[in-house]
């Protein structure tokens, strides 16, 4: 004990001045380790205003921005959606070499199997079921639909190897890789939309927009997947090889009950985009609302993409000294900072540079855009929360509160769009957001009770 050390106070205060403890966790910590990811989520919320932009300047505009956003991309996210929590669960487990190894196997499994359901879904009949069936969208998107669904094919494999990979750097506090990895997407991805408006241009090869930004997605992602893969390696040698299993290894059983939950939650939730469509199409404006959700979604995505950031920090440091205190007061200035910065954007006349100039979008579109995201205005402020409470949980490995909070979400959507398509008299997308924002509270308040006291147990602290 230091009450029964013979160092004179003065003495003691020096060598407790000089010597912090290396694993106590402080704001600053939390801000260096997020700052990079926060980056990489913004970099790749810049991906579809800029995609959007570039289609929006190439003919029948309207047309392919539904078809992409609303058909194709939707679609694709709903089939990647048992691997997306790839990210929390490589950060959470792969500890040891034996089970970086295990979840490295189900990750080229899971990969695998989903981009043959990709190529069920767009090269067959099964896609006009979907289109015309479930969502009902128009028929003028239908074939830029599957198209553009076409050209996704490799977006899954890809995102899974990525995500698993970036768990690791996390894990190891890397987190700067990771920002690298997405600057090297978004400038595949530039490139490639660049090339592609050329074509059209100066007309020499004029690519149907939804094409063009399908193609550009692609290539993208698998740039940005090879890069993280290469950077992961001097990782796993310095961390990985050579440290023993844990008492007891991860078992399937044991895996399984981790990450069964992880998967169903954004499985859920991207069911809910589509979803999301077909109720717009049955609703009043559904051509605009159609065209508008995607730049819309964009620009939300865009800014909730910092509290995106959070969850995996909060994973990584959750247990070590000082964690908890620090990770909550982060996230509370982080949900305060977003959302306010989101009201004044759609107050004043950013709102209307960012959809007119930058988004090159008519002028019917951009007044319609510029209501619309007001409603969407508390979105950065949950997700910072669901972040938060989500990563306490995944820590504390109880990861069912999460997907017991995407039901909650998953009903009240599904209630309040079913409900709006019948009888709503509002344009779709003012309809939907609100169900959207409705939905998101009711999963927040879930999980703040389902992880209560959950930061302060002993294995939180441990």
């Amino acid at each position: 004990m230091l009450g029964r050390q013979s160092f004179p106070p003065s003495r003691l205060s020096s060598n407790l001045a000089v010597s912090p403890d290396p694993e106590l966790v402080t704001t600053k910590r939390v801000f260096r380790l997020w700052l990079p990811l926060a980056s990489s989520w913004m970099l790749m919320g810049i991906e579809i205003p800029m995609l959007t932009a570039f289609v929006a300047r190439l003919p029948d505009d309207r047309i392919h921005l539904a078809a992409y956003g609303s058909v194709a991309f939707a679609i694709a996210l709903v089939i990647e959606g048992p691997i997306i929590q790839l990210l929390a669960a490589s950060t959470a487990l792969c500890s040891d070499m034996d089970s970086f190894r295990k979840v490295r196997r189900f990750m080229y499994v899971a990969a695998g199997a989903l981009t043959v359901l990709h190529l069920a879904v767009a090269f067959s009949p099964v896609y006009d079921f979907i289109a015309r069936s479930l969502l009902q969208v128009p028929e003028e998107i239908i074939e830029p639909g599957r198209l553009g669904l076409q050209l996704l094919t490799p977006w899954t494999a890809s995102i899974a190897y990525r995500r698993f990979y970036q768990g690791v750097l996390i894990r190891y506090e890397r987190s700067k890789l990771v920002g690298v990895g997405t600057a090297i997407r978004l400038l595949a991805l530039t490139a490639v939309l660049s090339v592609g408006s050329a074509l059209a241009h100066f007309d020499v090869w004029e690519l149907p927009g939804v094409a063009v930004g399908a193609s550009a997605v692609s290539i993208a992602v698998m740039a940005e997947a090879a890069f993280i893969g290469w950077c992961t390696r001097p990782v796993v040698a310095d961390h990985l090889l050579g440290t023993p299993a844990p008492d007891p290894p991860l078992s399937r059983k044991r895996f399984q009950r981790f990450y069964l939950p992880l998967a169903l939650m954004p499985l859920l939730t991207l069911v809910i985009q589509p979803t999301g469509s077909a109720a717009m199409s049955r609703m009043p404006m559904a051509m605009e609302s159609l065209a508008a959700w995607p730049v819309i979604h964009g620009l939300l995505f865009l800014i909730r993409s910092t509290g995106f950031a959070l969850n995996e920090v909060v994973v990584a440091l959750m247990g070590k000294p000082g964690a908890y205190m620090a990770l909550r007061k982060f996230t509370m200035l982080l949900a305060t900072v977003t959302s306010g910065f989101l009201l004044i954007f759609a107050v004043s006349p950013l709102s209307e540079i960012w959809f007119a100039q930058i988004s090159g979008l008519d002028p019917t579109l951009v007044q319609f855009c510029s209501t619309a995201l007001l409603i969407g205005v508390l979105m950065p402020a949950y997700q910072a929360l669901q972040s938060w409470y989500g990563g306490i949980l995944v820590h504390a490995r109880q990861t069912r509160g999460i997907t017991e909070a995407v039901v909650i979400y998953v009903i009240v959507a599904v209630i309040g769009l079913t409900t709006a398509a019948r009888y709503s008299s509002y344009p779709g997308i003012y309809a939907a957001l609100a169900i959207f924002v409705l939905g998101g509270l009711c999963q927040t308040a879930w999980l703040a009770w389902r992880s209560k006291n959950l930061g302060h147990s002993p294995k939180a602290q441990s």
